[in-house]
């Protein structure tokens, strides 16, 4: 690519504990993709790169912290059970149908989704790994792939936990941690949780993710009676990651919504993120985190989807709404996560929930994922107050106003509509794999 310069009337750089509200400012990406300035326009370098000049607000790309998006080819289906029914009856029999080409087709529908919305970066849990980096790429999106590890029915066929578990060894070693254009992929280990693996596979894959400095990401205490196994021998599941040394790398813990005031502190003693997933939680009635608590004990956390599988969908505005709403109604307090509190979980706290501190903010240093929002839009009442802009983008505008996207400086959205794919043609491509899984 080449370098650029954006000029925008506003600029959220989500780089300050607020929403970091800059006015009539520049930004500066250099030809690698990074941003190498943000400031007043009076005040911006000069550099002789082309001008951007848009008409609304510019920001970061959101952060999306969990999810297993090539499953939007099931969604809709067994919508009103709650988890483990849904899990055995619905979503496992129908994952043991799923091909490579199906996965790499459903992650195009759902990555492109994602785009739309705003959301520039996805922490995927899934199988068949290569296709979705794949399909990311093609995208021109950017993953945190933490490939599947797991003994479930049906999953026997892509190999023994071990061979999973090494196969994304032989995968960092061999390409490293970040690679692709503008490094656009990152590679972890997906430990699926502790009632799909032993404590021993959770150990050794914690292990080998520590040797390599890789996320370990694992669903933890999603569901009441989930682990019940685990809690009878180590009382939780966050004590059976500490006890057996599972906790001393970089891990992310998904849901962790059935956790004890013990399970906090050891979270926080060992520095370990969340990724908040309340749409999710709420449709199969899995409970409501203590997001408030876990911010107070100085744990990260940032927001996820979840599959549209089980959310319906991948739209991380609406997890912001929702994260508010359920904060707010489970500690009686309308001032528990403000506007600005949400938007902040999903930007710069969902990059520090993944241990980045180049992605979900506008600062030099960090690539330059941004997305421009359109302010000719009825939800922004009065975009000359600070407070209220960020109150309307975050309870009112959302995706709907999304309106150009760029990774690492490259346009991939463009007045909504992607550059790099046809939508017809994967909307098609989806729809057949999806017919044909549901048999």
């Amino acid at each position: 690519m080449c370098a650029r310069r954006f000029h925008a009337p506003i600029v959220l750089t989500c780089d300050d504990e607020g929403p970091g509200i800059r006015r009539d400012a520049a930004v500066d990406v250099d030809d690698a993709g990074r941003i190498t300035f943000v400031g007043p326009r009076t005040d911006a370098p000069a550099t002789g790169a082309p001008t951007t000049t848009l008409s609304g607000l510019l920001m970061p790309g959101l952060v999306n912290t969990h999810a297993h998006t090539p499953l939007a080819l099931l969604r809709g289906m067994g919508g009103d059970l709650p988890l483990m029914r849904w899990l055995t009856e619905v979503v496992w029999p129908a994952e043991a149908r799923l091909e490579a080409p199906d996965v790499r087709t459903g992650m195009l529908a759902g990555g492109l989704e994602m785009l739309r919305h705003g959301v520039t970066t996805s922490t995927e849990m899934y199988f068949w790994a290569d296709t979705v980096v794949d399909a990311v790429l093609e995208l021109g999106s950017r993953v945190v792939m933490t490939p599947g590890i797991i003994t479930a029915p049906g999953m026997d066929r892509l190999g023994t936990w071990e061979q999973m578990r090494d196969g994304i060894s032989r995968w960092i070693d061999a390409d490293g941690l970040r690679f692709g254009p503008g490094e656009r992929v990152e590679l972890g280990y997906g430990a699926h949780s502790a009632y799909t693996l032993s404590p021993d596979a959770v150990a050794t894959t914690a292990a080998a993710a520590r040797e390599r400095d890789a996320l370990l990401h694992i669903h933890v205490a999603e569901a009441q009676g989930e682990d019940d196994e685990v809690r009878g021998v180590y009382g939780s599941v966050p004590a059976m990651l500490e006890t057996t040394g599972s906790l001393d790398g970089r891990v992310l813990a998904a849901h962790a919504i059935q956790l004890s005031d013990q399970d906090m502190e050891i979270f926080a003693r060992h520095d370990v993120a969340v990724a908040h997933c309340p749409g999710s939680n709420a449709k199969l009635a899995a409970g409501v985190a203590k997001v408030a608590e876990m911010l107070t004990a100085g744990l990260r956390v940032g927001l996820g989807t979840d599959s549209p599988a089980s959310n319906d969908d991948l739209d991380l505005w609406e997890e912001q709404r929702l994260a508010s709403l359920f904060a707010r109604q489970r500690g009686a307090d309308a001032t528990a996560l403000t506007a600005a509190d949400v938007l902040r979980l999903a930007t710069a706290g969902g990059a520090e929930a993944l241990g980045r501190d180049d992605l979900g903010r506008v600062r030099p240093g960090a690539w330059a994922d941004l997305i421009h929002i359109d302010l000719d839009d009825p939800a922004f009442v009065d975009p000359d107050d600070d407070a209220q802009l960020v109150s309307n983008l975050v309870w009112s505008a959302g995706a709907r106003a999304v309106r150009d996207v760029w990774v690492a400086g490259e346009p991939v959205l463009a007045d909504r509509a992607p550059t790099r794919v046809d939508p017809g043609e994967i909307l098609t491509a989806a729809r057949t794999s999806g017919r044909r899984i549901k048999g």
